[in-house]
């Protein structure tokens, strides 16, 4: 009979440690192709949904820069209508404005002169208008002023 020496038994010890190793190697190799495999699926999933996608997403703004364009052409243009329309204004308040004012205030001086003074208006509420104030209209005597009824 033969018996094992301790050479013999450290060399088998050794030939299973790495026999082990050798099948779990091969079993994490295993598990990693297949991990590569659907990645690149996944991937290529992705990149077959992203390409119209991001066609998309070019027009889209393609499509929003012109709107803005011609947003900006029609703000320019509200802007110049509005510095005109102000030009305008000043134009005609100075040209009409002054005039009207003082055909305004002869008319009223006229009918004011034509129709008389207003019997029914109490003393202390008829007044003279000059354009541009207002003055108080009858003069009271003075030994009334501070004296009450």
């Amino acid at each position: 009979m033969h018996t094992v020496s301790g050479g013999e038994v450290a060399g088998i010890l050794v030939a299973v440690f790495w026999a082990i190793l050798v099948s779990f190697l091969a079993v994490a190799l295993a598990r990693l192709a297949q991990t590569l495999r659907a990645t690149t699926k996944l991937v290529a999933d992705v990149t077959d949904q992203a390409v119209p996608l991001l066609a998309d997403a070019s027009t889209a703004v393609r499509s929003a820069q012109i709107q803005i364009e011609r947003v900006d052409a029609i703000a320019s243009d509200v802007q110049e209508v509005t510095s005109n329309a102000s030009a305008l204004s000043t134009t005609v308040a100075s040209t009409f404005g002054g005039p009207l004012v003082k055909v305004a205030a002869f008319g009223y001086g006229v009918r004011r002169a034509l129709g008389g003074r207003k019997e029914d208006a109490p003393e202390g509420t008829r007044r003279n208008v000059i354009v541009g104030r207002t003055v108080p209209g009858a003069r009271r005597d003075k030994r009334t002023r501070g004296k009450k009824d």
